[in-house]
């Protein structure tokens, strides 16, 4: 698989390695991402609309194996998915919501952040998604 180091960015705004992506895991990834959405969907109602009852559990299961599955499909063509920012939204959204299911932080305003943080993250721009930050 050829990689590419860089995608055109200068230094200040280094890109992670490009690796190449089969067309059907790309096709794949747009119904693991439909998938993810509608789990995620699910999650988040019960922290807006009712008194914190948890999420069914088999949604959130939904919401996290197609979220997984959707960060290998992007590994596979990101490699250093990790160092970009891209990997580091996804890495603090996993750590938010785990704080706010368990209780840690304060559900409903944390569950909103993370929907917020995930907005902002898969629309960025290619060249802020895929900037690496260390």
């Amino acid at each position: 698989m050829a990689e590419k180091s860089n995608n055109g960015g200068d230094e200040a705004g280094k890109m992670g390695r490009i690796g190449d992506r089969p067309y059907w895991i790309l096709s794949l990834s747009i119904i693991m991402r439909a998938l993810h959405l509608i789990g995620a969907a699910v999650v988040l109602t019960p922290f807006l609309l009712s008194n914190m009852a948890r999420p069914p559990l088999h949604y959130v299961v939904i919401a996290f194996i197609s979220g997984i599955a959707l960060l290998f499909t992007e590994w596979i063509r990101h490699r250093q998915i990790c160092r970009e920012f891209a990997g580091v939204a996804t890495f603090v959204k996993v750590l938010l919501l785990g704080a706010a299911y368990h209780g840690i932080l304060p559900a409903r305003e944390t569950v909103l952040l993370v929907f917020f943080l995930a907005s902002v993250a898969a629309h960025a721009p290619k060249l802020v998604r895929h900037r690496l930050l260390f």
